[in-house]
């Protein structure tokens, strides 16, 4: 239950870092408020995720989820480059990810 948590809060930061670049440097209300809302669920889940995972697996699968998550919507939303070069980066990222939860005690 604890990383089905970990996911959504996750997908959540994705989801507040596309609002946050809505915002206009939080000069647009709506994808501001939505920004802090999405924030804020995004910590609450993470938070109930820590009660059981250790803080440094939580946390690096919370950020590498955000950061693939966000490299993603800016590629196929923003229209943002997908060099070899970044997407090995991505991948880079995401074979750290499985290493973390594979060596994860939780």
């Amino acid at each position: 239950m604890a990383y089905l948590l970990l996911l959504v809060a996750g997908l959540l930061e994705v989801g507040w870092a596309f609002s946050m670049k809505l915002s206009d440097g939080f000069s647009r209300l709506g994808p501001t408020l939505l920004t802090f809302a999405l924030m804020a669920a995004s910590f609450a889940l993470l938070s109930l995720a820590m009660r059981s995972l250790p803080l440094g697996t939580a946390y690096a699968i919370w950020t590498g989820i955000g950061a693939l998550g966000a490299f993603l919507v800016g590629i196929l939303i923003l229209g943002e480059s997908a060099s070899p070069m970044r997407l090995l980066a991505a991948a880079l990222i995401l074979g750290g990810l499985v290493l973390m939860k594979l060596s994860s005690s939780s």
